[in-house]
């Protein structure tokens, strides 16, 4: 722990102080706006009523809580010469990203076999994927997070070392590598075995029972959209994550030593990570037509709102009785298999039209720290 200090005070202007709270904002910025987004699309008609949709909307929940409570503390240890929020928080902020990273995990395995039922068993699989049973399963997924990250609450302290206040691992070495090989092994392992069968055997058959060059029915070419969505999202989700558990396995079962070399990859390992609860709104925009339109309404009906209130604070003292506003902003969105179907803003009350589609030292902290996710 000594050699971790004195390597990091060689010098006392580090360029990351700077570059890494740049990206943790742009980070922060791009996870609160883009899952904010999906889940006013998701919301915006009041109900979501099919399985997907409850899924992408659980796993919008999860990622948006990581971002709004785990990034910004985490951002602090490379501006921060110390923890400065607490030993609460020190538990708390751990805790919800292990909580967080198993919800998304489990949620994408939850999918995978829902997709799967989907195509594969279109009839049968819909007295199973119904709503209901999509609660049962969110109400699952979370529970189950709840017990693999609980221990986490305790693996984190906040205590002084070397004049600094840290957030540390407490626990014993032998039990930190234990728990760190469950994490590796139930949040990853597992679940991308999982999501791997599974849609390799949904690929399997799409290419195999449907004639690709034949013309399909529109039901399976929704099903085949939402499925390519899904699973862009699902291998985003492995990608990102492997660098954070392979430096970890590193720092157990390997050679990691601390320098300025294994010091970046730690770095670029959690912005890999974090990054990943920011993309999935991207992959949304980019892949599926009827959230790009959701997202464009919902930017429609801000912009009217925004003129209307520019109306009413302009108008002048000698029109007060004059009613001087947009006409109501309504939007009613509903994707259901690949399917969302929007009415849009409308200027006019009177004649609304609708749309619808068919498919110290900084270092030193962050050294001390090595070990926090």
């Amino acid at each position: 722990m000594n050699v971790s200090v004195q390597i990091s005070s060689q010098d006392s202007c580090h360029p990351e102080s700077v570059l890494i709270p740049v990206l943790y904002s742009l980070i922060f910025l791009v996870g609160t706006v883009g899952n904010s987004l999906v889940l006013a699309v998701l919301l915006r008609n009041g109900k979501v009523n099919n399985t997907t949709n409850l899924f992408i909307l659980n796993l919008g929940v999860a990622d948006l809580c990581f971002i709004i409570f785990c990034v910004p503390f985490q951002a602090t240890i490379y501006t921060l010469d110390s923890w400065v929020f607490g030993p609460f928080m020190c538990k708390a902020v751990h805790f919800f990203i292990y909580l967080t990273m198993y919800a998304s995990s489990f949620t994408l395995t939850t999918v995978s076999l829902d997709r799967y039922l989907a195509i594969r068993y279109p009839l049968r699989s819909r007295e199973l994927r119904t709503p209901k049973n999509a609660l049962l399963a969110i109400t699952l997924i979370w529970s189950l997070s709840l017990v693999f990250s609980g221990p986490y609450l305790s693996y984190y302290q906040e205590f002084q070392l070397s004049n600094l206040t840290v957030c540390h691992p407490v626990w014993q070495d032998s039990y930190r590598r234990a728990m760190d090989l469950c994490t590796f092994a139930f949040s990853y392992v597992i679940p991308v075995l999982i999501l791997s069968l599974t849609y390799a055997r949904t690929i399997r058959y799409l290419w195999t029972a449907v004639d690709p060059i034949e013309d399909m029915s529109e039901s399976k070419r929704a099903k085949r959209r939402v499925t390519r969505m899904i699973i862009i999202v699902a291998v985003l989700f492995c990608l990102c994550w492997l660098p954070h558990h392979l430096v970890i396995l590193c720092v157990w079962f390997g050679y990691f030593p601390l320098n300025n070399f294994t010091y970046a990859l730690r770095i670029l390992s959690h912005l890999v990570s974090y990054a990943n609860s920011c993309v999935n709104p991207v992959v949304y925009a980019l892949v599926s037509k009827h959230f790009r339109k959701g997202f464009r309404k919902i930017f429609r009906c801000l912009l009217l709102r925004q003129r209307a209130a520019n109306k009413v604070h302009t108008a002048p003292a000698t029109h007060v009785g004059v009613s001087t506003h947009e006409g109501p902003c309504t939007e009613v969105t509903h994707i259901s298999e690949g399917h969302l179907h929007c009415s849009a803003c409308c200027p006019d009350p009177g004649s609304p039209w609708k749309e619808t589609e068919r498919p110290g030292d900084k270092r030193a902290q962050s050294f001390i720290t090595f070990n926090v996710t």
